[in-house]
């Protein structure tokens, strides 16, 4: 064999393994583009959790939730007992939200008047607390101690006063 023909048959390896290389490379291209677009259509759609009921009826529902049954019983109870005040509370302190909203909408802008609006707004929701904490007391009180147990470890998955000591 001639230098000549060695080096045609070198060149003919080095095109064979640049053709092989870019071939791999191509497939491997195509799938990943391939399994990204699979992946697109083919997947379930992600499922959007329903809004939160923020109303105080679901608050004191998802509260009673994780209590013992008897317990659940008194806190809905108690909740039934005062709902109205309770729930025309709340209504008074989403009136003074909407109150500091349509002051900073104001033009011209008086700052004054904002302070006054949230002023109002922090009265309202410390009334409405004050509320919504007498009605947990009140049904606290007629609870056993597993109930007032579950009540001190809300809201779920949070440690206990015991473990956080730890």
């Amino acid at each position: 064999m001639t230098l000549a023909t060695s080096a045609v048959l070198g060149e003919e390896r080095t095109s064979r393994r640049i053709l092989l290389f870019s071939l791999a490379l191509n497939l491997f291209f195509v799938g990943a583009t391939g399994a990204l677009v699979a992946r697109h259509y083919v997947a379930e759609r992600a499922v959007t959790a329903a809004p939160l009921d923020r109303s105080v009826a679901a608050r004191i529902e998802r509260l009673a939730a994780t209590l013992p049954g008897a317990d659940a019983d008194v806190l809905r109870a108690e909740y039934r007992v005062n709902s109205a005040t309770v729930d025309a509370s709340r209504e008074v302190y989403r009136k003074a939200q909407d109150d500091v909203r349509a002051t900073l909408r104001g033009e011209p802008f008086q700052p004054e008047a904002m302070r006054a609006a949230m002023s109002q707004t922090r009265g309202a929701r410390q009334a409405f607390d004050q509320l919504l904490q007498d009605v947990i007391a009140s049904a606290a009180a007629k609870m056993s101690a597993a109930g007032r147990n579950k009540l001190a470890d809300w809201p779920p998955g949070q440690r206990s006063a015991g473990e956080a000591n730890r």
